[in-house]
């Protein structure tokens, strides 16, 4: 039923309403009433929902690495590559969720599959580690160590931590596109709202580690590994319960069907015109029906990969076609259609810039960790647990979204008024800082190691506590850490989620995760050749298992360096980006409301 004659409807009995103008539905298929769907009620849902589920995954990744080393006896080397793998394979299982909610399933239902997958997980790591890893039992703290394991216990563990990177990936950039649906862009108050939840959502899943990286990681710090993977199954499923407990209010967008075809179909199109001419009349290209259109909205032409343009040039064999009313989709597109390619095009330059970032990001849950267990841990008789650093990067995460929205942000739109622009930082230009702040973490983690090594023991057996070198000395690498994020990830998780094509809106916020994804691989490739390098001629390598022994400050300095590098191609890239263009959205019952 369409908007107008259900606002007719409801009107007749006495009552006002008013529908979404962005297309959203609600669970019924009809079009979503504004006063009793979405808004700032679901929003709220949402990101209750993703603190719960970050509380969970990070009581597991947080820690993996100590697990790694201390219950299956993996050395740092290794450990840092299997966490690095693991948490790679989280971010990569991003696509396949996104694929099957822009494609297929939609988004709520993607959402709430992926994370009965993700609950399951979490429970069956907790029972594994319980009945057969932590043998004998309190095993797996700084003195105790563990037995040795059978072979259905080790595949147990690793069956569900995958089902974790499983659940938690596909379900993650799914639940951040879904919250940002509850908001009408379309509406003046909604659509600064819909940039608001981006901040806010990241800020949520931070909040959500926090507890991970303070009382859960002290329990399992202490060797009460069961306890605290119980406790993340725990507050997984009341993440489950809760999102869907808002089932009735949530609004949603139709899926668009498959991506894939309708990019091949660009392809061997402008492939089979190759030798056919682009009219110089932007008028002359194929503009398609109504229907072809995903989204409701039509991609304006832009300038730029030409070759493209050939699949929506009407031959005059296309026109024999039209007059048979025979149309082939794979000798013809809408221009609309060839500009979502053009789109994904212009998109991966971006995306393959920031993957160097992440290689950086993703060293605070690995190396970091490890440098912190080889410093003095203790303040009088209380032992701060290494992971438990990551508190700093939460808390700047806090504090440089609060003065980004209130305090910088409204600085550099009072500037910018002044030559006629009322915008406030760009993503793109966020995203530049995040790099150059990424510099100064890596530069701040390779100094710290410098002195940890001038204060360490090189005689230690384990390495923990073996540097008189107070922890929190690597508050500042943690702190840097939590505002580049703010500046890169909710940067990239709007300008992804703003600049991809309206049929491919999750795919825009899996593009944010993989690059994280493909940082983690990168990482873990980096570390194998460091290694390989540098552990030559009986040298110990830069990464050793006594970390006292090794260069882990050249290490850092390295990324500092290819981050470096990296922020000047970003720069090159940014520059030659072009913001999507769209017409105004399509009415589909035009014709009607003038009746």
């Amino acid at each position: 039923m369409a908007c107008l004659e259900l606002s007719k409807e409801v009107k007749l009995k006495g009552e006002e309403m008013d529908c979404t103008k962005d297309g959203t539905i609600d669970l019924n298929g009809k079009p979503a009433i504004r006063e009793t769907s979405g808004k700032w009620v679901a929003g709220i849902m949402i990101l209750l929902n993703q603190a719960l589920a970050t509380l969970a995954f990070f009581g597991v990744g947080v820690n993996l690495v100590l697990f790694l080393t201390r219950v299956l006896k993996e050395n740092n080397a290794d450990a840092a590559n299997s966490v690095s793998k693991w948490t790679g394979t989280v971010y990569i299982c991003s696509l396949v969720g996104a694929f099957l909610s822009d494609s297929y399933w939609g988004r709520f239902k993607t959402c709430a599959i992926f994370q009965v997958i993700y609950v399951t997980g979490l429970a069956l790591l907790a029972l594994a580690s319980q009945l057969y890893l932590l043998k004998p039992k309190g095993c797996g703290d700084r003195t105790t160590l563990c037995g040795e394991h059978s072979t259905m216990g080790v595949g147990l563990f690793y069956i569900s931590v995958y089902m974790i990177a499983l659940g938690y990936g596909g379900y993650q950039p799914n639940i951040a596109t879904f919250g940002a649906d509850q908001f009408d862009e379309h509406h003046p108050r909604e659509s600064q709202s819909k940039v608001a939840f981006f901040s806010y959502f990241y800020l949520f899943m931070n909040l959500g580690s926090l507890f991970s990286n303070t009382i859960l990681d002290y329990f399992e710090d202490e060797g009460m590994w069961a306890l605290g993977f119980w406790a993340s199954a725990a507050s997984a499923f009341a993440a489950l319960l809760l999102f869907l407990g808002g089932t009735a209010r949530y609004r949603h967008f139709k899926s668009s069907g498959n991506p894939l075809a309708r990019f091949a179909q660009v392809l061997v199109a402008a492939t089979k015109k190759n030798r056919v001419e682009t009219p110089e009349n932007e008028d002359d290209f194929y503009q398609g029906e109504d229907d072809d259109v995903t989204g409701g909205r039509k991609m304006l032409h832009t300038h730029g990969f030409k070759f493209l343009d050939r699949a929506a040039v009407v031959t005059s064999r296309e026109l024999d076609d039209q007059k048979l009313s025979d149309h082939n989709p794979w000798r013809l597109c809408p221009i609309s259609q060839v500009e979502e390619v053009k789109c994904i095009l212009r998109l991966l330059p971006i995306w393959l810039c920031t993957i160097i970032y992440s290689v950086v990001f993703t060293q605070m849950a690995s190396l970091f960790v490890e440098q912190g267990d080889a410093m003095k841990t203790t303040i009088a008789n209380f032992r701060i647990p290494a992971a438990s650093m990551s508190t700093f990067d939460i808390l700047s995460v806090a504090g440089v979204i609060f003065l980004n929205r209130r305090v910088l942000n409204p600085l550099v739109s009072r500037f910018k008024k002044c030559k006629g622009d009322n915008t406030g930082l760009t993503e793109l230009q966020r995203m530049g800082i995040g790099l150059v702040i990424a510099v100064m973490a890596m530069l701040s983690a390779g100094i710290v190691e410098c002195y940890r090594l001038k204060y360490a023991s090189n005689d230690c057996k384990h390495c923990e506590g073996s540097s008189s070198l107070n922890i929190f000395w690597q508050v500042p690498q943690y702190a840097f850490i939590g505002a580049s994020e703010v500046f890169m990830y909710v940067g990239q998780l709007e300008f992804f989620n703003a600049q991809a094509p309206d049929g491919l809106k999750s795919f825009g916020s899996a593009l944010c995760m993989t690059s994280i994804s493909l940082g983690n691989y990168v990482s873990s490739f980096l570390v194998s050749i460091v290694m390989k390098i540098s552990a030559t001629d009986n040298m110990p390598g830069w990464i050793p298992g006594n970390l006292n022994k090794g260069h882990l400050d050249r290490f850092y300095f390295l990324l500092a360096g290819l981050t470096l590098i990296d922020l000047v191609a970003y720069i090159a890239c940014a520059k030659w980006y072009k913001n999507i263009k769209h017409s105004e959205k399509i009415q589909e019952h035009e014709e009607d409301d003038k009746v």
